[in-house]
């Protein structure tokens, strides 16, 4: 518009040169001259605010696509970034790395790893504290309880010296973890290897210790008396995942069971361990106490030995 203006200023101002040139014109032009010149150069100005209108138009547009595609990128990399946290919430964080970098998430995830310890801590009276009474509100209480003791748990993992352990699951009231699943870690050479591998059962037995030091102080706060029964074993396991819709995280193997074993033949407040796990712990300075032969179920008679922790023997009255 502003250009069309300035055309019809320039037409008027410039009125005297085109009518002297006009009077040079044959006498039988009907149109004058000026009106000629005034029309061609408003018809020049109309196309040019046309185009000009047009290209502001299509400015608009591409600014107003490029912002929605902008837009439309910064909640699909939020997604992303809730999906992965919803992802490591569930599953370890190499293994929820792996499943948001493949295309085909139907793949079947598997890892073999010569060396993992394994642990199970379990609270065997936590069965005679259950009660589904109106005063425990139907079991609510009970459940709540729990739930603080595993989110207690839970929180030791955050400490920088547990980073190697990772939590398996947990069934009812007994705890599940391994040390060392972390692929690409374990070395061939046998000096690595041992070094490795003794340090996953030591952090474990230190992880222990840890646990009876939680539960100790929710049992003063409670006024419960809840202790735990552990069991630990290493050796080859296998891990994966399975499942598509609520895919878990786990491992398999003789050393799984054989740990989780340990567990339910062991005795309350203590941490019994295997003969091979035995030795790695002597050699570690830790103080054991054979147990002797003992008969495990669907293993036969193992030999297994109690971790002398500072709960041993320590009677608490709440």
């Amino acid at each position: 518009m502003l250009l069309s203006i300035i055309t019809v200023l320039m037409v008027f101002f410039q009125a005297q040169i085109i009518g002297s040139y006009q009077q040079s014109e044959r006498e039988f032009n009907r149109v004058p001259y000026l009106i000629q010149i005034g029309f061609l150069l408003l018809l020049i100005a109309s196309i040019l605010h046309v185009l000009d209108r047009q290209l502001e138009f299509t400015t608009r547009t591409d600014f107003q696509c490029k912002y929605k595609l902008k837009v439309e990128q910064d909640e699909v990399e939020t997604m992303r970034g809730i999906n992965k946290i919803l992802l490591e919430n569930i599953l370890p964080a190499h293994v929820a790395h792996h499943f948001l970098s493949i295309s085909d998430a139907q793949e079947l995830y598997h890892e073999r790893y010569n060396s993992i310890a394994v642990m199970f801590a379990s609270i065997p009276n936590y069965k005679e504290f259950y009660d589904e009474t109106d005063i425990n509100k139907q079991g609510l209480e009970c459940l709540r309880l729990l739930n603080e003791i595993i989110c207690d748990f839970d929180k030791l993992l955050l400490k920088p010296k547990f980073s190697c352990i990772e939590k398996i699951k947990t069934i009812g009231s007994t705890y599940m973890l391994a040390a060392g699943l972390n692929p690409g870690k374990e070395d061939n050479e046998n000096k690595d290897f041992t070094k490795q591998e003794e340090h996953n059962v030591i952090v474990l037995v230190e992880f222990a210790i840890a646990l009876m030091t939680v539960l100790d102080h929710i049992n003063r706060e409670s006024f419960q008396r809840f202790k735990l029964r552990m069991g630990l074993n290493h050796g080859p396991v296998i891990a994966g995942v399975v499942g598509a819709q609520k895919p878990q995280y786990d491992i398999w193997g003789n050393t799984v069971n054989v740990a989780s074993r340990m567990d339910s033949c062991g005795e309350i407040g203590r941490l019994q361990v295997t003969e091979d796990s035995a030795k790695i712990l002597r050699n570690a300075c830790y103080e054991l106490i054979c147990r002797g032969p003992t008969y495990v179920k669907g293993k036969g008679t193992l030999t297994t030995y109690f971790v002398k922790t500072p709960f041993d023997g320590r009677e608490d009255n709440y």
